[in-house]
């Protein structure tokens, strides 16, 4: 097992609480699911938020998915002037056997316009809760 940084993101249609909640848990269950992981697979989790996201903090959504002994921590984004709006990124330390080339990072709904050459746009969501 070696540690491995997962990277992700999702774009807010809307600065809202349970949207944001939505979101964030998709971004995390898919993050988990297409590298087939678990939450015992991970070291630590960074979130991020651009300065117009307002309405909850990211974590929350980890900590309501049962990631109750991960390190959370959430942050801003630089606020660069014509960024993408409403966007929260994510970076994972997990321990995994999968080589840097054979990680998944994920970027959903506008985000997936960010780093189209890392990823691959995932469709369906993970529990990490669920040992596999």
């Amino acid at each position: 097992m070696v540690v491995r940084a997962i990277r992700g993101a999702t774009q807010l249609e809307r600065d809202e609480r349970d949207h944001l909640l939505d979101r964030v848990s998709e971004l995390v269950c898919t993050l988990l699911g297409d590298n087939g992981l678990t939450a015992d697979d991970l070291i630590s989790v960074i979130f991020t938020a651009t300065p117009d996201v307002t309405s909850e903090f990211p974590a929350y959504a980890a900590r309501r998915l049962g990631l109750d002994d991960v390190p959370l921590l959430c942050a801003r984004e630089l606020d660069i002037a014509d960024s993408m709006p409403r966007v929260i990124r994510v970076m994972a330390h997990v321990e995994t056997a999968l080589s840097r080339a054979e990680i998944t990072h994920v970027y959903l709904h506008g985000a997936a316009s960010l780093r189209r050459d890392l990823s691959r746009v995932a469709s369906h969501g993970h529990d990490p809760r669920n040992q596999q």
